[in-house]
C-alpha cells in the first residue's frame, strides 16, 4: 500500500439501488409477512413509509404503525423473523425480475482481486433478505455475509458500522478503524453512517438521490453508476496508486 494507506480495507456495500434493483421484492416480503402474522392484507396506507437508506428495524415499526397495529414495537422482532423465514422463497422472483446495476459485477470482481480487501454488506435488510437479493443475481461470490451488519440489528444505520468492524476484525485479525472502512451507498443516510463512524463514504447516484445530494452529505467521491471500474475502485481504495487495471 502507499504511505499511510491501510494494509486491510473493509468495503461495506449497501444492497438496494446500490448493487441491485429487485423491483418490489422487499415490499412483497413485507406484505407476505404482514398477512402471515396478522391474517389480513397490509393496507395501502402503509406503503407511504420511506425505505430509502433506512433499516428494517425502523421501517417495520413505521409500517406497523401506519397499518394500525396496536403496540407496534412488540411486533417488530416477530416481523423481522418472518422476513428472514420468507426470504428463501423469493430467489426465483429476484432471478426473474431483479437486475444487477451497471458495473456492479466488475467492481466486486476488481476489488476481490486486491490483497487485503474484505467485502461485505451494510444494509437495511435482514441478512437472509440481503442474501436472497444478491445470490440469484450472481453477486454473492465475493461478499462475506458473516462480517456484515443488518437492518434488524439496530434502528439507526450508523450504529451498524461498529458491528461490521468488530466482526471483520475478529474474522480477519485486522483493525478496520477510521478510513480502513468504506461504505458504498446511494443515500445520504449511507454517507452519514460512514461519517458518524469516522469511515469513508463513496456515493452512487443510482437510487432516488442525485449526485448533488450525496456530495452535500459529504461523500468523498460520487458516481452516476459503477460502470467506470478503475475510477470506482480507486475511490473505494482511497488512493489511485493501489489499483492498477489488469491488461485487456
Amino acid at each position: 500500500p502507499p504511505p499511510g494507506g491501510p494494509d486491510r480495507l473493509l468495503v461495506l456495500w449497501d444492497v438496494d439501488l446500490t448493487l441491485v434493483n429487485t423491483r418490489g421484492v422487499g415490499w412483497h416480503l413485507y406484505r407476505t409477512a404482514f398477512a402471515e402474522l396478522f391474517a389480513r392484507e397490509l393496507p395501502d396506507s402503509a406503503g407511504s413509509a420511506s425505505m430509502a437508506g433506512r433499516t428494517d428495524h425502523a421501517i417495520v415499526l413505521d409500517v406497523l404503525g401506519r397499518a394500525g397495529v396496536p403496540d407496534a414495537a412488540s411486533h417488530v422482532r416477530p416481523f423481522e423473523e418472518a422476513l428472514a423465514r420468507l426470504a428463501g422463497g423469493v430467489h426465483g422472483m429476484v432471478a426473474e425480475s431483479g437486475t444487477a446495476l451497471p458495473g456492479t459485477r466488475q467492481a466486486l470482481d476488481a476489488l476481490a482481486g486486491i490483497p487485503g480487501v474484505v467485502q461485505s454488506v451494510l444494509t437495511g435488510n435482514v441478512r437472509q433478505v440481503a442474501e436472497a437479493k444478491l445470490t440469484p443475481l450472481g453477486l454473492a461470490t465475493h461478499i462475506d455475509f458473516a462480517v456484515g451488519a443488518y437492518g434488524n440489528e439496530h434502528a439507526i444505520r450508523a450504529e451498524l458500522v461498529p458491528l461490521a468492524r468488530e466482526r471483520a476484525g475478529a474474522a480477519y485479525g485486522a483493525d478496520f478503524a477510521g478510513s480502513s472502512t468504506v461504505l458504498v451507498g446511494d443515500t445520504p443516510l449511507d454517507v452519514g453512517a460512514a461519517h458518524a463512524a469516522q469511515a469513508r463514504a463513496v456515493g452512487v447516484a443510482t437510487g432516488q438521490f442525485a449526485a448533488a445530494d450525496l456530495e452535500a452529505a459529504g461523500a468523498s467521491a460520487v458516481f452516476a453508476d459503477l460502470t467506470d471500474t478503475a475510477q470506482v475502485v480507486a475511490a473505494v481504495l482511497g488512493s489511485p496508486d493501489r489499483y492498477q487495471p489488469r491488461p485487456a
